[in-house]
């Protein structure tokens, strides 16, 4: 059998004990961080219906969605019929926001007026992998729809910063903007609105390519060059000075295709960030900050940690995508972190090193009675003990070794003679193997 056959497909890969040790109590954190903000927890289908992953066309994510086929009969009759269009009908959902759409639309007739959801699982993006992103990998969002209050907004941001502090990451940055003001600047500059997504994916990219990396795909894209030339020094003028200055600044140039209330609003919900962040971490205006996702109508956000060349969560406001399944207008925001990359984070910085299961290796001689053992380990486990129940190897020094290298560095033995013993430590040097959590396959 190859090598290919028993490696996980690309992309995904297996988690050993000692990361799920580690994903389990970051998990357990987030969740319980989240419900002391009142957010309960959901769940939707891994599976979502393909006309539903497919309505957000303007973004990159749905042309990664992993698609399923039709099955039976019907999978048939698409052959038959040459029609490749016709030959899927689901996919696995790409994010979790989408989904929450779509259950919304089906249960709000149960659900409070203003909802405030948890919703943690595993989503699917047929992308490159790279470090920090898999193709298969958990996303933990929280979301309040009903609620059209800049409060809102405040809310999920204090919640997630809450979290990522109780995980023990502290200094990151909180990057905002709003998609009404990208707008503006894209009437500002005298862009046709149908360029307006094109614009921003460009924009987008500003981090890893540079402005001179923008100029260069804004020609590609064949803009107008007089109208390229005055966004390139829109971003001139605004990277050269303070975040602060820069919304004050870009509110006198865009006044006239923007209501000055919108720019007044997200400054007052900065400042509040900022206010109540008891200097662990900042938030700060970024009028380059885009995200990927078509479906977002006002704020949004993202969070960033050091130097690391990825963000750690992002979200934003998205009022019109409830509307597009039932027809009525429902107001929304989440946000999401991204868990992977937090994982990655705490395993390099050897944060939440508490993780480690305090297990004690409880080694039985060949010849001890079985019935008594049980008792024994019964009793142990009966005291709240985490026992772990070995026969002993004729290397008992090897034995021992290996029982450091699974993370356990305590034992006790129970001989021929049914004696119990004190619990010991293990002496051995041994260092403890680090599981590569960065592996893509």
């Amino acid at each position: 059998m190859s090598k290919n056959t028993i490696n996980p497909p690309r992309g995904m890969r297996d988690i050993l004990p000692s990361e799920m040790r580690l994903r389990y109590a970051a998990l357990t954190t987030i969740i319980n961080t989240y419900e002391k903000f009142g957010f309960t927890q959901i769940e939707t289908p891994a599976v979502e219906n393909l006309n539903i992953l497919s309505k957000d066309t303007e973004s990159e994510n749905t042309k990664l969605v992993f698609t399923i086929l039709k099955r039976g009969e019907e999978i048939d009759k698409a052959m038959q019929a040459n029609d490749v269009t016709a030959l899927t009908d689901l996919g696995l959902r790409y994010d979790l926001t989408v989904p929450l759409a779509r259950y919304y639309a089906s249960n709000r007739a149960t659900l409070p007026g203003v909802f405030k959801s948890i919703q943690i699982g595993p989503v699917w993006r047929a992308e490159r992998p790279q470090k920090g992103r898999y193709r298969q990998f958990y996303q933990c969002d929280i979301d309040i729809l009903g609620s059209n209050s800049i409060y809102s907004e405040l809310e999920l941001i204090t919640a997630s910063s809450n979290a990522l502090l109780s995980l023990g990451l502290k200094n990151f940055i909180i990057r905002m903007n709003d998609r009404r003001i990208l707008s503006a600047i894209i009437k500002y500059c005298r862009f046709a609105e149908e360029y307006t997504q094109r614009i921003l994916i460009i924009l987008d990219k500003i981090e890893k390519i540079g402005i001179q990396g923008i100029r260069e795909e804004l020609n590609n894209a064949e803009l107008d060059a007089d109208k390229i030339e005055v966004l390139l020094d829109l971003i001139t003028t605004q990277t050269n000075i303070t975040p602060e200055q820069s919304l004050q600044q870009l509110k006198q140039q865009i006044e006239q295709y923007l209501d000055a209330n919108i720019i007044n609003e997200l400054d007052l919900l900065i400042k509040q960030i900022n206010a109540h962040s008891g200097a662990q971490y900042s938030c700060v205006f970024d009028f380059t900050l885009v995200r990927g996702m078509g479906y977002y109508t006002g704020p949004v956000f993202e969070i960033s940690y050091k130097d690391y060349p990825f963000s750690i969560a992002g979200g934003g406001r998205y009022d019109n995508m409830i509307n597009q399944l039932i027809g009525n207008a429902v107001p929304a925001c989440g946000i999401s972190l991204g868990f992977e990359r937090i994982i990655v984070i705490l395993n390099e910085e050897q944060i939440l090193t508490s993780t480690k299961l305090e297990t004690i290796a409880l080694i039985v001689d060949s010849m001890a009675d079985q019935e008594n053992v049980m008792t024994m380990a019964n009793n142990l486990w009966n005291t709240k003990k985490n026992i772990s129940i070995y026969k002993r190897e004729k290397n008992f020094t090897k034995q021992l070794n290996d029982l450091l290298l699974k993370g356990i560095n305590q034992y006790m033995t129970i001989d021929n003679n049914g004696i119990l013993s004190e619990i010991k430590e293990i002496s051995l040097k041994a260092s403890e193997k680090k599981v590569n959590f960065l592996s893509t396959s």
